[in-house]
């Protein structure tokens, strides 16, 4: 069975940091992209960043210089760094993945793995 579970999620102060993880299981992430993504209550799921197979790593305008994504292939983990985080941080987080040799992107569709989600609140 399938499944990527993220964990990390908690409450934090403007200005705090997180950090997430995306635990694979039934597969690995041997040749895939891994996204991160997070919906706010009334918003559409929004791209946060990428990590390709390749190693390349492609942030959203509005996180870039305070996220970071990095991976652990022996643990199938991916990571995300959040510092200097910002009350419209506050969202569920989810990561997802492609099926091997596709090209993740931006766009929720191109990602087929999903997890259930993490919550992340920040107080101003």
């Amino acid at each position: 069975q399938v499944q990527l579970v993220e964990s990390g999620g908690d409450s934090v102060q403007a200005g705090g940091s997180l950090r997430l993880a995306c635990a694979a299981s039934g597969l690995t992430y041997t040749g895939s992209d891994v996204g991160w993504f997070r919906q706010a209550p009334g918003n559409e799921r929004e791209f946060i960043g990428n990590i390709a197979w390749s190693g390349a790593i492609t942030y959203a305008d509005s996180v870039r210089g305070r996220f970071a994504i990095s991976r652990d292939y022996n643990k199938n983990t991916i990571f995300l760094q959040m510092n200097s985080l910002k009350p419209e941080d506050s969202a569920v987080y989810y990561c997802a993945t492609t099926i091997p040799g596709a090209s993740g992107g931006s766009s929720p569709s191109s990602y087929i793995y999903w997890g259930q989600g993490t919550q992340v609140i920040v107080s101003a």
